[in-house]
């Protein structure tokens, strides 16, 4: 959590030395291009951002942090449901979601290799796997693979389209 808390403050601390060095120095091409680079590196960052809380939701029971990442009329299609808009959304994870079963206190990770994401100005996609594990047991309880279609809305990435699918569990 400090190395991803200490790389986000560095990516931002290096755009606003850009902006102020380009803007004393007058912009050129060149600089247009490495500020595009570095405005792109700024949002996979938040992209990936995205599947951190999503997990910490998971592994904390925290329905509002998971809520908090969803777009308002996004769409979720898990197993042969599809599910439109937050409140289908939210009441699926509350009540049909084994990571937020009262019983269940599984602690929820992606390998990080297995996390995707790309960026296309305001929109983008998001790849990883969920593996739920029984702290107690220290057995993988679930996994599942999920592929979302994010999208910068107001300033914040939210997930807008998402499909959960069976992971395979592979080293």
């Amino acid at each position: 959590m400090k190395r991803t808390l200490f790389a986000g403050c560095a990516l931002v601390a290096s755009a606003f030395a850009f902006g102020m060095l380009a803007a004393g120095c007058g912009v050129t091409e060149k600089a247009s291009a490495a500020e595009a680079s570095l405005q792109r590196q700024v949002d996979l960052f938040h992209i990936e951002q995205i599947e951190q809380k999503f997990h910490k939701a998971t592994s904390t029971h925290d329905l509002n942090l998971m809520m908090s990442l969803w777009a308002p009329g996004a769409v979720f299609n898990v197993g042969d449901q599809t599910l439109t808009g937050k409140a289908q959304i939210r009441h699926w994870f509350a009540t049909e979601n084994g990571a937020f079963q009262p019983g269940n206190h599984w602690e929820s990770d992606t390998p990080s290799y297995k996390i995707r994401a790309t960026v296309n100005g305001d929109k983008g996609t998001l790849y990883f796997e969920c593996h739920y594990i029984d702290p107690k047991t220290q057995m993988v309880v679930h996994f599942v693979a999920v592929q979302h279609q994010v999208q910068k809305i107001d300033g914040k990435w939210l997930l807008t389209n998402s499909s959960a699918t069976p992971a395979v569990l592979a080293p």
